[in-house]
């Protein structure tokens, strides 16, 4: 079985902007430039056979180029207790239309919809009871723009330092 998503991968100076904005919380498990990314999709387990028809629709997504932008930060909570740290993306208007045909794509093959609402943003803290959290970051997120012109599909695997991403595929 594979465990798969949908997502976009960051150019390098993105990366790099997230990966100088953490630290401070204490319990937090930051990512590494390697897991950073924003996930259009998650599709969760699925067979080899599935994999390639789920390729295979991808494949038939257009995607209007557009330009994004690192935004707000932000966080989720569970029962109470803060457990991601993330940086919020615009448009939400065209990333979210991305996220639609993506979704429209996977359906026409037979996979559920994703009963979540989509939120862009892009994971740079996971914990179970991060402090400081609230107060993070300690200095204003850049506006760095990127352009957006493709997507990819990643197999996420579990390691001992959170999980690996590969692409397996893009698609301009």
């Amino acid at each position: 079985m594979m465990r798969l998503f949908v997502g976009l991968d960051l150019p390098e100076e993105v990366k790099a902007a997230l990966l100088a904005s953490m630290g401070g919380v204490a319990n937090a498990r930051w990512q590494t430039a390697a897991q950073l990314h924003l996930t259009l999709r998650f599709i969760g387990e699925v067979d080899r056979h599935t994999a390639a028809d789920i390729a295979a629709a991808l494949g038939r997504v257009n995607v209007r180029p557009f330009t994004a932008e690192l935004a707000e930060p932000g966080l989720f909570d569970h029962r109470g207790r803060i457990d991601t740290l993330w940086v919020g993306v615009r448009p939400a208007e065209a990333l979210a239309g991305l996220a639609k045909s993506v979704n429209a794509a996977l359906a026409s093959i037979g996979l559920p919809p994703d009963s979540r609402a989509f939120l862009p943003h892009i994971t740079v803290a996971r914990g179970r009871s991060m402090i400081g959290a609230t107060f993070w970051p300690q200095s204003p997120i850049p506006r760095l723009t990127w352009p957006v012109d493709g997507f990819a599909l990643f197999e996420s695997r579990m390691g001992k330092d959170g999980s690996d991403y590969t692409i397996l595929a893009r698609w301009p």
